[in-house]
């Protein structure tokens, strides 16, 4: 049924239901309203050039022009009218207001950390300054030490820690996932939030409406607050569709006390820890932050949860001084569509375009734009070890295709592609150089880069980069290399296919 509510609310679908609209349409004015067919021409014309002179100067990724320009041209009145409300970034639009502004002002002034953490890097080393200055001076988060990070390279070992965690709670938890669904996982911990609450910890949960849409019962809100849960959806699904549905909350996070964070790619539901099988073995990543940094996660959840309830909180009286001895370096970041800037993108094209030695990627999704592919290519090209770990068993078969029509210009530049054999990938991360390494909730694909909220965690010069790295290649002992004539690429049919998948990726 989830599968069916991503298709019904596809803008791709959307395309195809008005190509043939214009067909009807057409064949109607063609054979009985002749006389008016003229108008209709006219019409059309000038709004589609009207509308292609608009999106050829637009600030656009080009990726979208190229498929919206296919879009208007086949299909020149409606097609210009679903540019203009489903272009993506619809929301930042709608929400341009005094009040939005005030938040995000709240939010830099939270985040105003006063540090010479950077200088210290800087001394250290000029290009990883350059990278992590990057998180702080265009995203306003700060870059932190004192503070202790855990790698957990499976679903399991994380909601063992979590549980943990939770029952240390004295002061509040915050939760703000995009999937939450009743079973194990969920249960084992909603029952420590619902004795934590009834014992004065404040706890709060945000989550997304289309996420949870077929894994909660309805009108769940009420029944966490039964429990004394303030709770919260995310672009709650209105029965009069919305044209900002395509922007998501994709976050996982969970603080407690401010003192202790996670997040990574898992959502709350039983799949992630391997307690039932979807798509064979579920492989996933976290991570655990425990010190100053964590301060980044509560500004990020309360700026959201103004964002919703269209409340100002008062972050400073959610603040701990907390401080743990720490190896290195991190810098937790947020990233959204309102924002104009494509941060979780643009930090993975900095770390790629400055590798010397290596560059690891895990994603469930492979959907690239020209600058990522470009990226990757020129540094497998001038001799930097480049490997991607994909999943073998897809969750969904139309995006897996899209996937796969992306190896094929990568293998042609020694990119070295991996499938997870024993099931699905979900994890999110990048490693590089022994130096860098990003875990968070952002896929490399167009949703992710471009439309939902997200939020990573970059580590700078820590021990844990060096368990991310080995949880990569000893995952790829279990995975399938993947070559240029594998039966993967598929047949000349096949890539013809793909390829045509893969102009209308962004849409998807």
């Amino acid at each position: 049924m989830k599968k069916l509510l991503d298709i019904l609310l596809s803008r791709l679908l959307f395309i195809i239901a008005g190509f043939l609209i214009q067909l009807i349409l057409l064949v109607l004015l063609i054979n009985w309203f002749s006389e008016y067919f003229i108008y209709y021409y006219s019409i059309s014309f000038v709004l589609t050039i009207l509308s292609i002179l608009y999106i050829v100067d637009s600030s656009i990724n080009p990726s979208y022009k190229i498929v919206w320009l296919i879009c208007i041209s086949a299909i020149p009145f409606l097609g210009a009218l679903f540019y203009f409300l489903f272009n993506g970034n619809r929301i930042s639009k709608i929400k341009n207001n005094k009040r939005l502004f005030k938040i995000y002002d709240n939010e830099k002034e939270a985040l105003d950390v006063r540090s010479n953490v950077l200088s210290e890097i800087r001394n250290i080393d000029a290009c990883a300054a350059n990278q992590m200055g990057y998180i702080k001076n265009y995203n306003h988060y700060p870059i932190y030490k004192n503070t202790y990070s855990q790698y957990y390279p499976i679903g399991e070992l994380m909601y063992e820690s979590l549980l943990k965690e939770l029952k240390k709670a004295e002061k509040f938890i915050f939760m703000e996932y995009f999937i939450i669904e009743e079973g194990k996982m969920w249960n084992g911990i909603l029952d420590i939030l619902k004795l934590k609450a009834s014992k004065g910890v404040e706890v709060r949960i945000i989550f997304d409406d289309l996420g949870c849409f077929f894994t909660l019962p309805k009108n769940y809100k009420k029944t966490l607050e039964s429990f004394g849960i303030k709770c919260v959806e995310f672009n709650k699904i209105n029965p009069i569709f919305s044209i900002l549905y395509n922007n998501r909350d994709h976050r996982k996070i969970t603080v407690i006390d401010g003192k202790t964070a996670f997040t990574g790619g898992i959502n709350l539901a039983d799949e992630y820890i391997n307690h039932i099988e979807r798509f064979g073995h579920w492989k996933d990543s976290a991570v655990m932050l425990k010190g100053e940094a964590v301060w980044s996660f509560t500004v990020m959840f309360l700026t959201m949860w103004d964002f919703i309830t269209s409340s100002l909180s008062d972050y400073q009286s959610f603040k701990t001084e907390c401080s743990e001895k720490s190896d290195g370096y991190c810098a937790p970041f947020g990233d959204n569509p309102l924002n104009g800037e494509a941060s979780s993108e643009n930090i993975y094209l900095n770390m790629i375009s400055a590798a010397v030695d290596y560059v690891y990627i895990t994603t469930p999704y492979l959907i690239l734009d020209s600058e990522m592919t470009s990226a990757l290519c020129n540094a497998a090209k001038r001799g930097v070890d480049v490997k991607i770990l994909t999943p073998h068993i897809p969750d969904k078969k139309a995006v897996f295709d899209v996937t796969r029509a992306n190896y094929i210009p990568l293998l042609k530049n020694k990119v070295k592609i991996y499938e997870y054999t024993p099931g699905f990938v979900h994890a999110k991360s990048i490693v590089c150089d022994d130096k860098f390494a990003i875990v968070g909730t952002m896929n490399l694909d167009f949703r992710s880069l471009y439309l939902h909220f997200e939020c990573g965690t970059m580590f700078c010069f820590s021990s844990i980069i060096k368990s991310i790295k080995e949880d990569f290649l000893k995952t790829i002992k279990k995975s399938e290399k993947i070559n240029s004539n594998s039966n993967k690429i598929g047949s000349p049919l096949k890539k013809v296919y793909r390829s045509v998948l893969k102009i209308f990726s962004p849409l998807m």
